[in-house]
């Protein structure tokens, strides 16, 4: 298949390692006998969401963040069409916030999301800035990964993380983390989200092919360094755990 990938931003939201996202992820679909385009769509740049296979945007500051929103606005209904058509997409790190109906800042100043989905996000002077380790509805492997934020999101019917053992999530410690609907994949992990998280990486590739109604191959291409590395911070974190309630 010939795939086309959309990086919102990449010199503007790229904190983290953000971009590698979208690199392992180009990767992975390649591995698979993929062509793949990865169009980087700038602040005015103009771009068709209709074609699109994968939409992506990563972490900035909370000053890129309202820079980008204020761009992104204009793709607002676009990105909705999309993901209502089933389109897959991820938004990592504070991109996440962009999909709510406001983000309000640390000053007060409200501004309007794109509202794909009905939570807020409320920014303020502390940071939370920690390791997690949680679980999701998509497969059994625990998530990991590291959060470094300062919002508090209420209002998230559906979590990509329904419960968390470590760390802080959309609005506390150990609340639910990230939004997830359909083929729309969001999170304030950190790290970056598919490099640490290959069963998340298998979860974004199957929804794109999903999305094609192509069947993917019953054994997946797999990077030895990356399952060796999350088996380690798994293992690391869950220890931590039971440390910590002993």
């Amino acid at each position: 298949m010939e795939l086309k990938i959309f990086h919102f931003y990449p010199d503007l939201m790229s904190l983290y390692g953000s971009y590698a996202n979208v690199s392992v992820l180009a990767r992975r679909l390649e591995a698979l006998g993929n062509t793949v385009t990865v169009e980087r769509v700038a602040p005015g740049q103009a771009a068709e969401l209709s074609g699109a296979d994968f939409l992506f945007m990563g972490a900035g500051t909370e000053r890129a963040q309202k820079a980008a929103l204020a761009d992104f606005a204009r793709f607002g209904d676009a990105v909705k069409d999309a993901a209502a058509g089933g389109t897959a997409m991820l938004f990592a790190g504070n991109a996440m916030e962009l999909l709510g109906k406001t983000i309000t800042a640390a000053d007060g100043t409200a501004y309007p999301g794109i509202a794909l989905a009905s939570f807020t996000s409320s920014q303020g002077p502390q940071r939370f800035a920690e390791d997690v380790l949680g679980v999701t509805d998509l497969y059994p492997e625990p998530v990991v990964g590291f959060i470094n934020k300062c919002a508090t999101i209420e209002g998230v019917e559906t979590p990509l993380l329904f419960a968390l053992s470590l760390g802080f999530g959309n609005s506390g410690k150990r609340t639910p983390e990230g939004f997830h609907q359909n083929n729309v994949f969001a999170s304030q992990l950190t790290g970056p989200l598919l490099v640490k998280n290959p069963r998340m990486l298998d979860a974004v590739v199957s929804a794109i092919y999903r999305q094609r109604g192509e069947t993917l191959p019953p054994q997946l291409p797999s990077d030895r360094w990356a399952e060796d590395g999350y088996a380690i911070t798994a293992e690391q974190l869950r220890l931590r755990c039971e440390h910590a309630g002993s």
